[in-house]
């Protein structure tokens, strides 16, 4: 549930601005660690700033509730291991 809710969370910003093209200066440095900051060589920067500058997006009040739901039920025992998932899949 948790899981599902950050998705969703972050599925609601992705994509939904207009594209502005431009050009900006970097040291060499912060583009280094940009650089090292790509989760696959092919990521582009734009998904690297991006997943920077969601840290610092205040969560909405619904998905505050959602997160708070989902740790409640952690804490009631609403879950399942990897292990029990595992065997009720037949892995």
């Amino acid at each position: 549930m948790l899981w599902h809710t950050i998705g969703i969370y972050i599925s609601r910003f992705r994509d939904v601005h207009p594209v502005a093209t431009t050009t900006i200066q970097l040291s060499k440095e912060t583009k280094k660690t940009l650089e090292s900051m790509k989760l696959h060589p092919r990521e582009t920067y734009e998904e690297v700033l991006e997943r920077i500058l969601e840290d610092l997006r205040e969560l909405s009040e619904q998905t505050k509730k959602e997160i708070e739901q989902a740790i409640r039920e952690i804490k009631a025992g609403k879950y399942r291991t990897h292990e029990q998932l595992r065997s009720e899949m037949g892995y």
